[in-house]
């Protein structure tokens, strides 16, 4: 199996080198393309000695995401944000699942890299539910065959809430893998603006999209936070 890995950055220079060098150990082999979306700091910088390709892409992540997709040379698509360490076993648990014919994707498990209760509570939640409704957020690592992704139209072109737009449409298409092994995202967004006032506007976004909510109007209302 040839792994792709797609890295979608805009102003990451203090989680950037992080998230790269642990995806090198946990894809020796894998194609590491990072997509830069007009940073005006030193992401691009740091990203280069340490990815495969770096490329520069319009704004927002879902356009981000395709640009690198299109780049990528690889049989299997994973896409990995820019605050996100994966496990060491990061490719080797992606092949294995993958080896069944009937798997079309999947996702890992979710840690927030704080140990406050309510940060490991919600990091748990996030992995349940997901792994009760079969789709995943972005911070996940969601991987997918190319072959499936191309079907798909690759990410829909949202300002908000592609990743689990692109989960509801992959899990529709045949089996989600849902991984145990965890990767570990940035709790910056929660410490910053607070945890249950977090939680409460993720779920009214989320809760909004599902209720035909356009995404331009739900955007205004998310916290961009780095």
């Amino acid at each position: 199996m040839k792994l792709s890995i797609i890295v979608p950055m805009l102003n990451e220079e203090a989680a950037i080198a992080s998230t790269l060098r642990a995806l090198r150990t946990g894809s020796p082999e894998g194609e590491i393309i990072a997509v830069d979306g007009g940073s005006g700091d030193r992401s691009i910088e740091i990203a280069r000695p340490l990815c495969d390709l770096l490329i520069e892409a319009p704004r927002g992540r879902a356009a981000q995401m395709n640009a690198g997709a299109v780049q990528a040379t690889g049989e299997v698509l994973a896409f990995v944000h820019a605050d996100t360490i994966v496990p060491r076993t990061f490719a080797a648990d992606i092949e294995a699942a993958i080896a069944d014919p009937h798997i079309v994707g999947g996702r890992f498990d979710l840690r927030l890299d704080d140990g406050h209760a309510l940060c490991v509570l919600i990091g748990a939640l996030i992995s349940l539910r997901s792994r009760v409704s079969r789709t995943a957020t972005g911070d996940q690592a969601i991987f997918v065959r190319r072959h499936v992704f191309q079907t798909l139209g690759g990410f829909p072109d949202l300002p908000i809430c592609e990743d689990l737009e692109f989960a509801r449409r992959l899990k529709r298409t045949g089996k989600i893998a849902c991984l145990r092994s965890r990767v570990i995202t940035s709790a910056r967004r929660w410490r910053k603006a607070g945890i249950i006032r977090t939680v409460a506007r993720m779920w009214l976004i989320r809760g909004a999209y599902l209720a035909g909510v356009p995404p331009a109007k739900l955007a205004r209302g998310y916290c961009d936070i780095r």
